[in-house]
């Protein structure tokens, strides 16, 4: 009996705190951030070279080698030297004519970064853009930049409507599963007053059915941040190389929250099964011959 009810405390402690973390995390905008401080002050330092006409400016290591100047005609030499500068030159402006800021991702909201461009901060300061911006959980065609050829446009309008599927499947299935986990822990708390052991495993099965749906919306998650990383045109959507990104502590909060919620379950379902078996003083009468003995 006190294994039981050890069981049963303990699972029901463990989905109250997994449900608290579950809603912190979704409440919180640390869920996917970037740092975008290398890469403005690599721009700032393109814009602040020589911008004379014809002048190109060629780092060491876009130089040809020069243990193949003797196995290269001269000519082909000429040809590879060029085709580099032109490559690093469109690469560096394509790159820096793009506006990357430090930011700060949830389910609900992105955000620019405390502290980590004062330019934004004086923006923001003067109320000129603001902080965080809502994200958008409906098509919108706003988002599809125009003035590009119909194959591109088609292609972007796709990957917007499998993208926000999958943000909706994310928050869905998140908040889903944070109510059954609060379902579940009320059912639990009236089997333990109630000393009911089928309300006590309805209670765990339930927490495991909210750890899956928790799984579904995590998955989803990363499948979407993924999936933005990898949309076409590249040049429009993916991050350059000297832009740190990567999860916050949202995510890893969420992920400790399913940890605790699938323990739960399994402690909350056991419960019942470790209760020894109530037997009456008196045995049950029974029929034979139509007689009540």
């Amino acid at each position: 009996m006190a294994a039981s009810k050890l069981l049963l405390y303990t699972g029901l402690s463990l989905s109250l705190c997994a449900l608290g973390m579950l809603v912190g995390a979704m409440c919180s905008d640390h869920w996917y951030e970037t740092d975008a401080r290398r890469y403005r002050d690599r721009c700032r330092g393109l814009t602040s070279r020589r911008k004379d006409p014809g002048f190109i400016y060629i780092p060491n290591n876009s130089l040809p080698l020069r243990a193949s100047r003797g196995s290269l005609p001269r000519w082909e030499e000429r040809l590879l030297a060029r085709d580099r500068r032109q490559l690093f030159a469109m690469s560096t402006a394509n790159d820096c004519d793009r506006q990357h800021n430090s930011t700060n991702m949830g389910l609900w909201r992105k955000c620019h970064r405390l502290g980590f461009n004062q330019e934004v901060e004086a923006l923001i300061k003067k109320g000129s853009i603001a902080r965080c911006s809502n994200i958008k959980y409906h098509y919108s065609l706003a988002s599809v930049p125009k003035n590009l050829s119909y194959n591109i446009t088609k292609t972007i309008r796709q990957d917007e409507w499998h993208s926000l599927h999958l943000r909706r499947m994310t928050a869905g299935f998140m908040g889903m599963a944070g109510a059954i986990i609060l379902f579940g822990w009320i059912i639990g708390v009236l089997g333990c007053c109630w000393n009911r052991g089928l309300m006590q495993y309805v209670a765990g099965l339930l927490f495991l059915m909210g750890g899956t749906f928790c799984i579904i919306s995590l998955c989803t998650c990363v499948a979407g941040i993924n999936f933005e990383l990898s949309r076409n045109p590249q040049n429009l959507y993916s991050l350059p190389d000297d832009i740190g990104h990567g999860y916050g502590w949202s995510m890893f909060c969420a992920w400790g929250g399913l940890g605790l919620t699938l323990i739960a379950g399994f402690f909350c379902t056991l419960a019942p099964s470790v209760q020894p078996l109530r037997r009456s003083a008196c045995p049950k009468s029974r029929q034979e011959n139509g007689t009540v003995c």
